[in-house]
């Protein structure tokens, strides 16, 4: 028999966890609010607008960003109307890789686990290696002194303080990193409004509306001839630009891994993925399209690299270009605190069901509820897979920052491939998938197969030489420029390849459950049990067997 899912004491979001294995260990505190606001404090347009604009600069120029930003953004709607269906389903801190090793089975959720954590690990390293870099442009623009100190070194101890401190927010937070989620929400409202307004009404001039949507840029150091035109620029260049776009939104599968505390998380954490990806799409486009605007000197900006900063230095007075900075900062220190939540929850579900070294460890849990293990390894890896932001790059002669544009294109690549696998599985599955109480209706046969095609693009652009001394073919190879991206990621894939045919294949049977039941009895059996006083496990009734009443 199948009781109802509302018992007294025992919401209706514990007993559909229950169903789906676990108990409930977590504090479910959150809102559908504080659920949306992680997933739209991670994608942050105060970050991946401002620390990847040269990517799209470099790469396409004006182009990439005022035409680009919306004709990707739909796609990445897709994608995540696509999760969207899966997390009403399937609400649990495993989130993405819980969904595979349901529809693909443990194989399926063991790669996917595996990317996915890999792409959290670099989103958690790129976005704090951003926000110091922010933090040192934003004093650098206000202190003469400041500035003259620059250095690399400085740069990434700041890096590491900015982890240290998540770190500790995340551990010693409690209610209070939800409150800074829904905090950062207002953050990025206002703190994105007030950067559109100082860059509309501060600056002298502005650039054409024919200049905004049609200027084309490659300096990429010699990728398809230099050239602005022809099939290289199109389809090589051009594409590496929309790295802006795949970059800054990405991360929204942080309403899945907090949906085990979010407070009607089949409904709230569906619509916490798209209308986090929307409302960041449209925000994120007049953000760019300011930025665009303000420009005074293309050709400037272009000699340095694309720099955001260089734009508002053109623009404004540096207590304006400073104070804009700061905004930006600020903005992304909220962003690196929720990537560190959802990396910490992902590990702590994935090392639940024993899928990482040291699961034991990652998996406990602190007197708070929280995994602080696991933010704890979180940090140490993002820290060391950042190492290479140490060495100097010049491309063309502008500084550009080669390793975090890496770090980046890892974090998307696994991150989307991990997407890519639970989303073809469940249109693999069909009519045969068990919808949620938020899903898609018919819609899932189109948008199904377009997400993984979107994925399956990108995810081969991205481990693309981003300039021609990437390339081992070429006289002037060197490997300060190469993109690591290819080689963390298939190496990664080679090495999960090695380990399932070795040794994870014998023992790792994809997710384990935490309730324990005999045959034929629900999760939601057991929670109507406890409220009766009754027992599965012995106790004073302990004859129950399924189809009996509950009274």
């Amino acid at each position: 028999m199948s009781v109802s899912r509302t018992t007294e004491g025992h919401s209706d979001d514990e007993a559909l966890l229950a169903e789906l294995g676990y108990k409930q260990e977590l504090n479910r505190s959150w809102s559908g609010f504080s659920n949306f606001a992680i997933s739209f404090s991670i994608i942050s347009i105060l970050a991946g607008c401002f620390t990847t604009f040269g990517q799209a600069w470099n790469n396409g120029g004006p182009i990439a960003i005022s035409i680009g930003w919306p004709i990707i953004s739909a796609f990445i709607l897709v994608i995540g109307l696509c999760m969207s269906e899966l997390v009403s389903a399937y609400p649990t801190s495993g989130g993405i890789y819980w969904w595979a090793a349901k529809l693909g089975g443990a194989k399926a959720g063991y790669y996917t686990g595996w990317l996915n954590l890999i792409g959290l690990l670099a989103v958690d390293a790129s976005v704090a290696y951003g926000a110091a870099t922010f933090f040192d442009l934003s004093f650098s623009t206000m202190s003469e002194s400041w500035a003259a100190g620059y250095s690399l070194q400085r740069v990434f101890w700041m890096f590491l303080v900015v982890l240290v401190l998540t770190a500790l927010v995340n551990i010693f937070g409690g209610h209070l990193l939800a409150l800074l989620n829904n905090v950062s929400v207002w953050w990025h409202v206002v703190g994105a409004a007030a950067v559109i307004l100082i860059l509309v009404f501060l600056p002298e001039k502005h650039m054409s509306v024919a200049d905004v949507f049609t200027m084309r840029v490659n300096n990429s150091g010699g990728l398809a001839g230099g050239d602005t035109e022809g099939f290289g620029f199109w389809f090589y260049v051009l594409p590496l630009g929309f790295l802006l776009t795949q970059y800054t939104i990405t991360g929204y599968d942080a309403s899945a891994h907090l949906s085990e505390e979010t407070q009607g998380a089949a409904d709230g954490a569906a619509k916490g993925i798209w209308r986090s990806i929307f409302y960041s799409a449209i925000g994120g486009w007049i953000l760019l399209l300011s930025f665009l605007f303000a420009v005074q000197d293309p050709a400037a900006v272009t000699e340095g690299g694309g720099s955001v900063a260089l734009i508002f230095n053109q623009a404004l007075s540096s207590g304006w270009a400073g104070t804009v900075l700061l905004i930006a900062s600020i903005g992304q220190f909220f962003c690196t605190t929720a990537c560190m939540t959802s990396t910490s929850r992902m590990l702590f579900a994935f090392s639940r069901d024993g899928a990482v070294p040291g699961a034991s460890r990652w998996a406990r849990l602190n007197s708070r509820k929280v995994p602080a293990n696991a933010v704890l390894v979180s940090s140490v890896v993002a820290a060391i897979i950042t190492l290479p932001a140490l060495v100097e790059v010049d491309i063309n002669g502008a500084p550009v920052p080669v390793a975090f544009y890496a770090v980046v294109s890892v974090a998307v690549i696994g991150l989307y491939l991990a997407f890519a696998i639970p989303i073809y599985l469940r249109w693999k599955a069909g009519d045969s998938f068990q919808q949620g109480r938020w899903n898609l209706g018919s819609k899932w046969r189109w948008m199904a197969p377009l997400a993984v095609a979107e994925i399956a693009v990108v995810s081969v652009y991205f481990v693309l030489p981003f300039t021609p001394a990437a390339n081992p073919l070429n006289d002037e190879f060197s490997w300060k420029f190469v993109n690591y991206a290819p080689i963390l990621t298939g190496g990664t894939l080679v090495a999960l390849w090695v380990g399932w045919h070795l040794s994870a294949k014998k023992w790792f049977t994809g997710p384990k459950t935490t309730i324990d039941l005999p045959e034929g009895m629900t999760g939601a059996d057991e929670i109507a049990l406890e409220h009766h006083g009754k027992t599965a496990h012995g106790g004073v009734e302990h004859d129950w067997k399924p189809g009996d009443p509950l009274k």
